[in-house]
């Protein structure tokens, strides 16, 4: 049987140096979303009159996303996958609430 793209990744040199740094990618994975806070700072305390600026849209879509990744890093067992878009699915539904309460239904 043909060998998988993940297969031969975890078979390379960089697959075994990313999977010594295991710990560092859950890191990576939990402070990445996180660049979301400035938006929601905006968004829910200083400049809330902006929220019609946001995209409800994109930001509805960024939810959805991070929701799927989070349920196939749940399903793999791969911890960096499910916890960073776990945290980032939370993140974008707080920009969803924030818009609507905000602003309304906007595009």
């Amino acid at each position: 049987m043909a060998e998988t793209l993940a297969e031969k990744l975890e078979k390379s040199n960089l697959g075994h140096w990313m999977a010594r740094f295991e710990g560092f990618m859950v890191f990576v994975g939990v402070v990445g979303p996180f660049a979301t806070l400035p938006q929601l700072v905006k968004l829910y305390f200083t400049h809330s009159q902006h929220a019609t600026g946001q995209s409800l849209l994109s930001w509805s879509l960024y939810a959805a996303l991070s929701m799927l990744w989070f349920i196939y890093g749940m399903i793999v067992g791969k911890l960096p996958i499910y916890v960073g878009n776990g945290i980032s699915m939370i993140l974008n539904l707080l920009m969803v609430i924030g818009i609507l309460i905000h602003a309304g239904v906007t595009f």
